[in-house]
């Protein structure tokens, strides 16, 4: 029934959310940092980490939906397509931030003398990011200006794995999506009761969630291969939705005040490896409903917000800079604001050049990109 999809509507809209909760997340951390009135104490702005997670099921359950598609339509898995198509949309933007953020802004700041030191020089962290694995500089370096780009070193990973694991074992591909899920789980709970195990290695297994793009991919098997439609399903009626939708904002919302006043939503939010489950399996269902249930509760399919998400990716890539910016140049000025006026002049600003600086790049520099992978195409909506 649902082996036909082109579009999935209303996605745009989440995928903006996230990006945003992630600009959210590092604009309060860096104010923080440069003794700026800041926000930190309120969910709300501690979310990057989830939104991250969110763009994992997000891309496990696309790219799972489109591998089936193809199985479908063609027998087989062009792995040549798939890289191609993966390379034109991803690494342009990738290699820009590289270039910018680890070359050219340390050279722009060396030559006006700003006291900011990278926490890295470039020779030390170049082949980290050539080899995708961003993610190291993250685990050795701590927080920098190109801190977002692990993610994408991790979903780079995921994506050379997971094409060859469709196109060869094309029969097994629901007990490979519940292998994943169910090694990882097992690799986290033994992470978290072992003694002695280099913190290193914990970390960086930590950030290849593969378990939240394997949730993602069991959720499009499961659309995919649905023969009913999705509204006769208990978890997609309007009583459950609102159950769901309640734990998602709580979540987003008011983690840190529910988990501090009451046992059961720390027991809900903090319990280590079993919540971060729930709370992918949560994302899951919701792109699932917002996307594909007719009787959705939430409507996110309009033209501004489809307009956002399809610059989120330029939103996540250059915030980090932008906040980083801004802070340079008005840190003196925002100090000497009211709490209100300072935070509201900052994400007015903030905000407004993101969009600016998204949308720009979007137009001049990636859709030249994006307009290479039509001969690259299966299916459409990729």
């Amino acid at each position: 029934m649902y082996k036909q999809i082109h579009h999935f509507l209303g996605l745009n809209a989440l995928r903006f959310f996230a990006a945003f909760l992630v600009v959210l997340h590092h604009a309060e951390q860096i104010r923080l940092k440069n003794d700026l009135f800041n926000l930190k104490n309120f969910s709300l702005f501690n979310n990057g980490g989830i939104a991250v997670s969110f763009f994992f099921v997000l891309s496990g359950f696309l790219i799972s939906y489109l591998l089936l598609k193809e199985v479908k339509q063609t027998g087989d898995i062009s792995i040549k397509k798939f890289y191609v198509r993966r390379i034109l949309r991803i690494w342009p933007l990738y290699f820009l931030l590289v270039f910018i953020g680890a070359l050219i802004i340390p050279i722009g700041l060396d030559l006006i003398n700003h006291p900011y030191e990278m926490p890295y020089h470039f020779k030390d962290v170049i082949f980290y990011y050539i080899f995708f694995s961003p993610f190291m500089v993250n685990v050795f370096f701590g927080h920098h200006l190109l801190e977002p780009l692990w993610s994408i070193g991790v979903e780079e990973v995921f994506y050379i794995i997971w094409a060859p694991l469709f196109k060869f074992f094309k029969k097994h591909i629901l007990a490979i999506i519940l292998f994943f899920i169910v090694f990882k789980t097992i690799i986290l709970v033994y992470l978290a009761n072992s003694i002695g195990v280099p913190s290193t290695f914990t970390s960086v297994l930590r950030m290849l969630e593969f378990e939240s793009m394997a949730i993602g991919g069991l959720a499009a098997y499961l659309v995919y291969h649905r023969k009913d439609a999705l509204e006769s399903s208990i978890i997609f009626s309007k009583p459950f939705q609102l159950i769901m939708l309640s734990f998602i904002l709580l979540r987003l919302f008011g983690f840190k005040y529910l988990s501090e006043e009451f046992i059961f939503f720390d027991i809900l939010f903090n319990f280590q490896i079993i919540s971060k489950i729930f709370l992918t399996c949560s994302f899951a269902w919701l792109i699932v409903n917002v996307s594909v249930n007719k009787n959705s509760l939430v409507k996110l399919n309009n033209k501004v917000l489809n307009f956002l998400g399809d610059i989120s990716y330029g939103v996540y890539m250059y915030h980090m800079l932008v906040i980083f910016a801004l802070t340079l140049v008005f840190k003196t000025t925002l100090s000497h604001m009211t709490n209100i006026s300072s935070t509201i002049v900052f994400y007015v600003v903030l905000t407004t050049i993101v969009i600016l600086v998204s949308t720009l790049s979007k137009k001049l520099f990636e859709n030249y990109f994006l307009s290479l992978k039509t001969k690259f195409r299966v299916n459409q909506g990729e």
